[in-house]
């Protein structure tokens, strides 16, 4: 084609140049909005500490590489024999040579440069590391084999690991520089007769490989304190870590005498500079081999096999104990206490009846089923929404005491916007409005919730407090806000309220450069010139509470379920968030992941951790995100921890000291639920401090599955209970556990999760008898299931297309027995939501299915059924007489009509009829169930 013109090549520079521009725009405009976004909530110092942490371990470990791997490459080169005698092989070579002559400085630089920027970015991911090491803090406690202090593993040892790997790729990849520049120079020899390396060739490889070596004896030297956070299988548990006997007797003394032998091996070879040749060293070599393969394989398995097989549980039995003292410390549950607990009761009707309302504060209403009910009654609007679970808090009634509190935040949901483009989309609908909350032990006489807050604007016991919710656990897009463009506040019968955004949240958006960056960012080039956009607009984004708290602190693990409260006239979004490790010595490891599903998560609320498998957790950091402002305040919870020490000292001025909680603010807190699973599946097995209980595995528990919602473990519930030993109520988190691969209960864990409580954090477990066949949550749901009674009033129920929804079935711990609550909602035809219609209550063998739970606890506890020593534990009590008289079952033709009506009026798109027929199911439905009612007092 020919040269190409001088414009040709004028147009093609330009293009390759505006194309560099524009990569380089990309790259700034990233690191850009990053500062922005940290400056924006006051946490630029952990941008820059973060930053400058990375460029430093960057640029420190990639020179080092690159240093060692030049100055290997030079000194071959330097060492290169003259080449006045070619041999055949070193003239098929010589082209090569020939070839990179002119080049040399250029390739040494380019090879270089490439392992430098490699290990440079290896090394800016250990960042958290380095700052762990540097600043670290003693635990105060010593591991019990080698007596170092715990932070020896959670802290020091980590980075030995990563220099030591570090220094095995410098020696490796200079070793392999050295031997190629040898062999193309011709100090190594492959095909030619004589002499296969030339003494300088010889020396200088023999210094590597004694380099090599002397790494490798670093490396026996701090496997003998990695064998104590060794993770490993054992036949009382999945999730060994620590020393066994084979390990303290073989592997132990092994790596020390392999250490040794490393040492000589070394030696010989850096004496190869003056011997120079390797035979002694190569024998030293295959000796340490060997000797690897002898003491550090053969040896402990010969002891395994004839030693601890024959009579494991003796020799294990003081490293068993090691374990769950450990474990138990690391989970923070050292302290818990296991009483027996009877599982049955002596005491009488009027006692049980009594106790029955003190005991524990009875939640009706399921935050896990409710939500559809707060949608389709406090939706108000299709573009808001609240989540599928909702939350469980305190809140004072009017009286003044405390009660159990189903709440939800109305948050804004684009989904729902009646006409979506991206003015509306991110302009107009820019926040949520009010919280929504009810009483939990109640419903009205609807089986709704019976609200205690709602409406908009909101009105109710809360008192005035700013209701919008820009930042929220829905809130997943950008909004811009503040600027010429009107949001909607909310809709009411007089019409559209607007807004303006008056928080000072988000980045100023004035500045054409901002603009242009978060164009770049968000791929939407409308931020650079839309007219919407103009002085005082400010972009909103990572709006959700987690990643808010997990940006500006990145050291932090955060739990699943951040929950809303109203706090001194703000809606305050609060998230537990927890320090963690994987280095605690002899502390057995769980999966976050894994350990914190359940039969309400479906992966969505499952800890996400960055360290997925730990074996430390402490919930040390309580945090609030403002649901207006979005600001961010972490405060000190656990003031012992450690690692949180730690990360304070790395980042000074970021977490604020426990006594800067304020009163109101300490009312909402609570025991994070994420905690509470990882710790009851720990205590699974280590609620036992026997060793030959613990090896055996006779006392194991497991956590049942959901009865009401099958696949997955039963939840924790919140509730405000009143354990057998305690004089009141306390707001505490509960659960059961089934015996190893049994039905039967277990036992009853409750954790005091009420903050202001003296025993908050405490675990208390009621452990039945071994002998006993109390029932299990699944025998129980079982048994209210083929109840003949029960079964024929929820076919009642069910009819006319109605469905039924179980809630959460609670288990209350009643005067030596087991109380067991479980509302009923049906959600009726023509509506899409359920309605508390029953409830199911159950003690000892006595059943009730009845309207109220107080009906419920009377029949339970009547004259007729009252447990006592004389029970018959397997008597069954009398089936109460089936109710359906003439006049039911004419209501429920009408609603059989009703329906059929409305699906017919369906077919043939008649809106007015279906309309008509939904408004005569309604009613028809309401008459079946005053009908039934009426049948039951006959």
């Amino acid at each position: 084609m020919g040269r190409p013109s001088r414009r040709a090549r004028t147009l093609l520079m330009t293009v390759g140049v505006l194309a560099v521009l524009a990569m380089l725009f990309v790259m700034f405009a990233g690191f850009w909005t990053d500062w922005l976004w940290y400056r924006s909530v006051q946490y630029s110092s952990v941008f820059t500490k973060t930053l400058w942490t990375k460029v430093g371990m960057f640029a420190v470990f990639g020179l080092l590489m690159s240093a060692a791997v030049g100055l290997n490459i030079w000194i071959a080169h330097r060492l290169r024999p003259p080449l006045s005698a070619m041999s055949l092989e070193q003239q098929s070579l010589d082209r090569y040579r020939m070839s990179i002559a002119p080049y040399k400085k250029w390739v040494l630089l380019g090879v270089t440069a490439l392992v430098g920027l490699i290990a440079g970015a290896s090394a800016a991911g250990q960042w958290r590391t380095w700052l762990l090491w540097v600043n670290s803090v003693p635990f105060g406690k010593t591991d019990p084999q080698f007596g170092e202090d715990i932070s020896f593993y959670a802290f020091d040892l980590p980075w030995y690991r990563f220099l030591l790997s570090f220094g095995f790729a410098a020696v490796v990849l200079s070793l392999l520089a050295a031997a190629l520049v040898h062999y193309l120079y011709g100090g190594l020899r492959v095909t030619t007769p004589g002499a296969r390396a030339t003494a300088q060739a010889t020396g200088h490889l023999s210094v590597l490989l004694g380099f090599f070596v002397s790494l490798k004896a670093v490396a026996y030297w701090l496997d003998r304190y990695g064998l104590a956070v060794k993770s490993g299988d054992f036949k009382a548990t999945d999730n060994w870590t620590g020393l066994k006997f084979v390990d303290a007797n073989a592997y132990l003394p092994a790596k020390t005498i392999l250490f040794c032998i490393a040492i000589i091996c070394a030696l010989l070879f850096f004496a190869t500079i003056w011997r120079r040749t390797w035979q002694l060293p190569v024998i030293g070599f295959g000796l340490m081999v060997l000797s690897a393969i002898l003491i550090g394989g053969l040896y402990p398995a010969i002891v395994q096999k004839f030693q601890v097989q024959p009579n494991e549980q003796a020799k294990e039995t003081p490293y068993i104990k090691k374990n769950i003292k450990a474990t138990r410390e690391a989970y923070d549950i050292d302290d818990s206490q296991v009483k027996d607990y009877s599982g049955t009761s002596k005491a009488g009707k009027e006692q049980l009846r009594a106790a029955a309302d003190d005991t524990a504060s009875l939640r009706l209403l399921d935050p896990n089923v409710v939500s559809p009910t707060f949608q389709q009654k406090q939706q108000v609007r299709g573009y808001y929404q609240f989540p599928a679970v909702l939350d469980v808090d305190r809140y004072k009634n009017k009286d003044g005491r405390e009660q159990d509190t189903v709440v939800g935040l109305r948050e804004i949901n684009t989904d729902g916007i009646p006409e979506k483009n991206w003015i509306n989309e991110h302009f107009k609908y820019t926040h949520g409005y009010g919280m929504v909350a009810a009483k939990g032990t109640t419903v009205d006489k609807d089986g709704a919730p019976a609200f205690t807050e709602q409406d908009l604007p909101p009105k109710g016991d809360k008192g005035k407090y700013e209701g919008r919710v820009y930042y929220g656990e829905k809130t997943n897009q950008y909004s811009i806000v503040g600027g010429p463009q009107k949001e909607l506040d909310y809709a009411d019968d007089s019409g559209e309220k607007t807004y303006t955004y008056k928080g000072n949240s988000g980045v100023n958006l004035s500045n054409p450069v901002n603009r242009a960056a978060y164009a770049v960012n968000f791929n939407e080039p409308q931020i650079l010139y839309s007219g919407a956009i103009g002085e005082g607009s400010r972009i909103l984004y990572n709006r959700t509470p987690k990643e808010r708290v997990e940006a500006v602190a990145p050291w932090l693990t955060i739990d699943g379920d951040p929950y809303p409260a109203v706090v001194n006239g703000r809606i305050k979004w609060i998230i537990d968030a927890y320090t963690t490790s994987d280095n605690y010595p002899y502390s057995s490891r769980t999966t976050l992941g894994d350990t914190t599903e359940d039969s309400l998560t479906d992966g969505q609320r499952a800890v996400l951790a960055r360290q997925n498998r730990v074996n430390y957790i402490r919930n040390s950091v309580k945090a609030t995100v403002d649901a207006y402002s979005g600001q961010v305040e972490m405060y000190q919870w656990d003031k012992k921890d450690p690692v949180l020490k730690t990360w304070m000292k790395a980042f000074p001025d970021t977490i604020k000291p426990k006594s800067a909680i304020g009163n109101d603010l300490m009312d909402h807190l609570r025991y994070p639920q994420d905690l509470f699973k990882v710790q009851r599946e720990l205590l699974t097995r280590y609620h036992v401090k026997s060793p030959s209980q613990f090896y055996s595995g006779s006392e194991r528990w497991q956590i049942p599955d959901d009865p009401t919602r099958k696949g997955n473990a039963v939840p924790p519930y919140y509730l405000s209970l009143q354990m057998p030993d305690e004089k009141k109520q306390t707001f505490s988190l509960t659960t059961t556990f089934n015996p190893n691969k049994r039905e039967t209960l277990g036992a009853f864990m409750a954790i005091d999760a009420d903050p202001r409580s003296s025993g908050y954090g405490k675990i208390k477990m009621l452990r039945l008898p071994s002998n006993t066949t109390v029932s299990g949550p699944s025998q129980v749901q079982s048994k209210f299931n083929s109840d003949p009674a029960i079964a024929e009033s929820l076919n009642l129920l069910k009819r006319g297309d109605s469905e039924i929804e179980y809630g959460n079935l609670l288990t209350v711990p009643l005067e030596g027995g087991l109380l067991y609550v479980e509302p009923v909602y049906v959600r009726g035809a023509g509506t899409n939501y359920p309605r508390m219609r029953k409830v199911l209550v159950t003690y000892g063998e006595r059943i009730a299915f009845e309207d109220t739970l107080g009906e419920a606890l009377d029949k339970v506890f009547d004259s007729e059924g009252a447990p006592s020593e004389e029970t018959d534990p397997g008597e069954q009590p009398e089936e109460p007489p089936a109710s359906g008289d003439a006049s039911v079952r004419e209501a429920l033709n009408n609603v059989q009509e009703a329906y059929d009506a409305g699906q017919d009026a369906l077919e043939k798109g008649d809106w007015k009829a279906y309309g008509k027929a939904q408004e005569d199911l309604k009613e028809a439905i309401r008459e079946a169930q005053d009908a039934e009612e009426a049948a039951k007092k006959e």
